[in-house]
């Protein structure tokens, strides 16, 4: 490709086609080519329009599922602080979000061969958004799990028990697929989130598992695929010991009476609600 064929694909010169008053002598064409009633110039100019009006799109639709992420996340905050209240125990531990990046879309549609398209990716690509829940105790993830999808604003797409059906590689989680409704200036829209609900010692194991196979590339080996399978059955019955010593805490713990009860309850009416 020569000099001149190559100014034909610079940015400046596909700017210069969006503009009334392009100078065609700026790159060495001729006028005839330029002129703005020129197939391959109108081609040009659809295409560029046609791009950017992707690129807006998608940039729209990224700050749709955020705002979904927030609508799920103030959900679950909101059942932490009943609980805290109610119960004098946070069952979530802490929460993380993200969004999925550009590049991950792209191969996870690539993998389905599906084009690359807005609509393509609100159809099949169900964990754009996603929000991760870390409880202390194994029955606090359903208990979570079962506040969020009965309240009437939120459809369960899709439920996947990875805690009663472990992974092959020791991996456990709970994952639900909801759709959420999000309210916009001009619409209302429902958007699909992932939440994947796991203890702490799920998600460091999780976390390790994820540094060693993507990081390291040693976790393929079959030695090191052991090790780590049973690392995580250890700390599921870790999870499973905890439990059950809180449970018989709270088992032998005596029933406080109604005046208690209430006592407690306005001993705690001041206290900052976060």
């Amino acid at each position: 490709m020569n000099k001149k064929e190559e100014t034909f694909y610079t940015s400046e010169y596909i700017g210069s086609l969006l503009s009334e008053t392009s100078d065609s002598q700026n790159y060495g064409l001729p006028h005839e080519l330029i002129t703005l009633s020129n197939p391959i110039v109108e081609t040009v100019r659809s295409q560029a329009r046609e791009i950017m009006r992707s690129l807006i799109g998608y940039k729209e639709l990224m700050m749709m599922y955020k705002c979904a992420i927030k609508e799920v996340r103030t959900k679950l905050e909101i059942l932490d602080t009943e609980f805290e209240i109610r119960h004098k125990r946070n069952p979530i531990n802490f929460i993380v979000s993200r969004l999925k990046t550009t590049s991950s879309i792209i191969e996870k549609l690539r993998k389905k061969n599906i084009p690359f398209s807005i609509r393509n990716i609100e159809e099949y690509v169900n964990d754009v958004a996603g929000v991760r829940v870390i409880c202390s105790y194994v029955d606090d993830i359903y208990m979570i799990a079962d506040a969020l999808i009965q309240q009437d604003d939120i459809k369960l797409i899709r439920k996947k028990d990875y805690i009663a059906q472990p992974k092959p590689n020791g991996y456990r989680s709970l994952h639900l697929i909801v759709s959420v409704p999000v309210f916009f200036a001009e619409q209302k829209k429902h958007m699909k989130v992932e939440v994947q609900i796991r203890t702490i010692a799920m998600d460091s194991w999780a976390s390790l598992e994820h540094q060693l196979r993507y990081k390291q590339r040693v976790a393929e080996r079959p030695e090191i695929a052991e090790q780590l399978k049973e690392c995580a059955d250890i700390l599921s019955e870790v999870d499973s010991r905890m439990l059950g010593i809180r449970m018989k805490i709270e088992e032998n713990s005596s029933d406080p009476t109604e005046e208690e009860i209430l006592l407690e309850k306005l001993s705690r009416i001041d206290r900052p609600i976060e």
